[in-house]
């Protein structure tokens, strides 16, 4: 095996559309096309892993974020304890895919990404919002009990827990190569939608920013918030399809735009000199890499006895929900609480 200093940097690569051929759409996004050719052109000079995050028929989805850190810092575990690989009550795509220690494993990353309604898209933002472990999450869930809210509440008050927070990733880098349309052919002269039809509701000129870029704008500083590196020259927009309808703007009609691929190929030279500049990155003491979820059976047991008593509405003395409760704020005693909150359904119109 080689000395780690002469190991090739390792690069993971990601698309992030939603489209797949093999869904609805029935064709693949550019994002892919894209990170295919990013992937070939740095085949010798670095380790390169890729990914699409592209939705595919009866594949498991990346899960909701369920906001632990509003509640405790130390009740969001490093790597993300609600969910877990292989389950069938709530299969989850990030840790199906490994991408906890994938992302872990690399020591750049680079995303290609087009703007979905001003941001980026859904499933891209999903992975984000489950990556916010990587900033200061609590790499010892033992300590808790697997994820329990008082036991978090405690440990975030002591020493110790200033010893366990921290940046698990930080010190890697991350490149945005992001793409739009501008709203493609479906805009007038006056840059709102031709067919709307209130069309002084409002002013096109105050669109939420100027410089499209900034629809990954949030993901972008969660990356810098969390010690990872997003330099400026590797934030980059591209238009590609302006003023054509969508059906002439997929991916095979990428090479016929030059000024599109040189600039796609000069973000890729760009990035690849960035990382090889830097070399590789040591590792954080905390790894994705290699981790094995501890036992959790009994745990779950003990969590689903507080579960049961939440739900017939005695909530464990001095927590959170006991506390809302008494002071007459929590009306969530429910035995089905999958249930829609609705208070009622509207009924079905006659035809």
């Amino acid at each position: 095996m080689k000395p780690r200093q002469d190991v090739r940097p390792r690069v993971l690569l990601i698309a992030g559309s939603s489209r797949r051929q093999y869904n609805c759409p029935g064709v693949d996004g550019k994002a892919r096309t894209l990170m295919q050719r990013m992937a070939d052109r740095l085949a010798e000079r670095f380790e390169v892993d890729v990914e699409d995050l592209a939705n595919v028929y009866g594949r498991e989805r990346i899960q909701s974020c369920n906001a632990c850190v509003s509640t405790s810092m130390a009740l969001c575990v490093w790597p993300c304890n609600c969910y877990r690989k292989d389950d069938d009550a709530e299969p989850d795509l990030m840790w199906n895919l490994d991408l906890y220690a994938r992302l872990d494993l690399a020591d750049a990353w680079a995303f290609i990404a087009p703007i979905n309604w001003y941001g980026p898209p859904s499933n891209l933002k999903l992975m984000f919002d489950r990556l916010v472990c990587m900033n200061g999450g609590n790499p010892r869930e033992d300590l808790i009990g697997h994820k329990d809210v008082q036991k978090a509440l405690k440990l975030e008050r002591t020493e110790k827990w200033k010893q366990l927070s921290r940046n698990h990733l930080e010190g890697r880098t991350a490149a945005f190569f992001v793409y739009g349309d501008l709203g493609a052919d479906e805009l007038d002269e006056d840059g709102r939608p031709k067919k709307l039809l209130h069309k002084h509701w409002f002013d096109p000129d105050a669109e939420p920013f100027d410089d499209e870029r900034d629809a990954l704008a949030p993901i972008v500083w969660q990356c810098r918030y969390s010690g990872i590196e997003v330099p400026d020259a590797l934030w980059r927009y591209q238009l590609i399809g302006q003023g054509r309808p969508y059906s002439d703007s997929q991916a095979e009609h990428l090479a016929a735009q030059a000024p599109v691929i040189g600039a796609f190929d000069a973000w890729t030279d760009a990035f690849a000199a960035h990382v090889q500049a830097k070399g590789k990155v040591k590792p954080g003491r905390y790894r994705a890499h290699g981790y094995e979820p501890p036992p959790y059976r009994w745990k779950e047991l003990k969590l689903g006895v507080l579960d049961a008593r939440m739900r017939l509405g005695i909530p464990r003395r001095g927590s959170s929900p006991h506390l809302q409760q008494q002071l007459a704020l929590n009306r969530d005693r429910t035995l089905r609480p999958s249930k829609s909150a609705a208070r009622s359904r509207p009924k079905k119109e006659r035809p």
